[in-house]
C-alpha cells in the first residue's frame, strides 16, 4: 500500500554523510522534511538543495528539520554538502531500503527507455511521526514555498531597490551627453 497523508511514517535507521546513524525516532516531537532526490550535484537536485539551504533558517523557525535522501554514497553526499554549503544532513540509501519503505524507488522512462530510479518526492512528517503532507510535483527552485504552502518564500529574491528621481535624471543626462559627444565625433570624422 502506498503511503498517504495521515499514514504513520515508516521508521528507518540509515547513515548520513558522516557515517552516523540517523533514525526517524531522533525527530520525535519535531517536524521533519524528508525529501527524496535522484542524484547529488545534478542541476535539478542542486537547485532543490540550494533552495532548502537558502531557506533553512526559515524552515527551522517554523519548527522543521530537513533530511535529504538519495542512493548516493556517504562520500558523494559529503562532497555535495561541502560544495553547496548545505546546513542539513543527507542520508545514503545505497541499498534502497528507505526508498522501498517510502515507495520512491520507481520505474521511470526517458526517451522510451525504462529504468529504475528515485522519484523526486517530499514527505512532511509531523511531531507524532504522521505524514501530514506529500509533495509529489516538486518545483526544485521554489520547494520551500511548497513545503510551507507560501508563494512568497524566497530567500534569494533581492529586496526591491528604490531609486530617487534625481538619480534617474542624472543617469539620463549622462547618457544623453555621451550620445551627443559620439554624434559630434562622428560628424567631425565625416567632414
Amino acid at each position: 500500500m502506498a503511503l498517504q497523508i495521515g499514514s504513520k511514517a515508516p521508521d528507518f535507521a540509515i547513515n548520513d554523510q558522516d557515517g552516523k546513524t540517523v533514525k526517524l525516532s531522533d525527530f520525535k516531537g519535531k517536524k521533519l522534511v524528508l525529501y527524496f532526490y535522484p542524484k547529488d550535484m545534478t542541476p535539478g537536485c542542486t537547485a532543490e538543495a540550494c533552495d532548502l539551504r537558502d531557506n533553512y533558517k526559515l524552515l527551522q523557525k517554523q519548527g522543521y528539520e530537513v533530511l535529504g535522501v538519495s542512493t548516493d554514497t556517504e562520500k558523494l553526499h559529503k562532497k555535495f554538502i561541502e560544495k553547496e554549503k548545505l546546513p542539513f544532513r543527507l542520508l545514503a540509501d545505497v541499498d534502497k531500503k528507505l526508498h522501498d519503505a517510502y515507495g520512491t524507488w520507481v520505474e521511470k522512462s526517458m526517451y522510451g527507455r525504462k529504468y529504475m530510479g528515485t522519484a523526486r518526492v517530499t514527505f512532511i512528517i509531523n511531531e507524532k511521526g504522521i505524514i501530514e503532507d506529500i509533495v509529489e510535483k516538486v518545483d526544485t527552485k521554489n520547494h520551500t514555498s511548497q513545503i510551507l504552502k507560501d508563494g512568497n518564500v524566497s530567500a534569494k529574491a533581492p529586496a526591491k531597490k528604490t531609486v530617487s528621481k534625481a538619480v534617474v535624471k542624472a543617469v539620463a543626462k549622462k547618457a544623453i551627453s555621451k550620445t551627443t559627444v559620439k554624434t559630434k565625433k562622428a560628424a567631425t570624422k565625416k567632414k
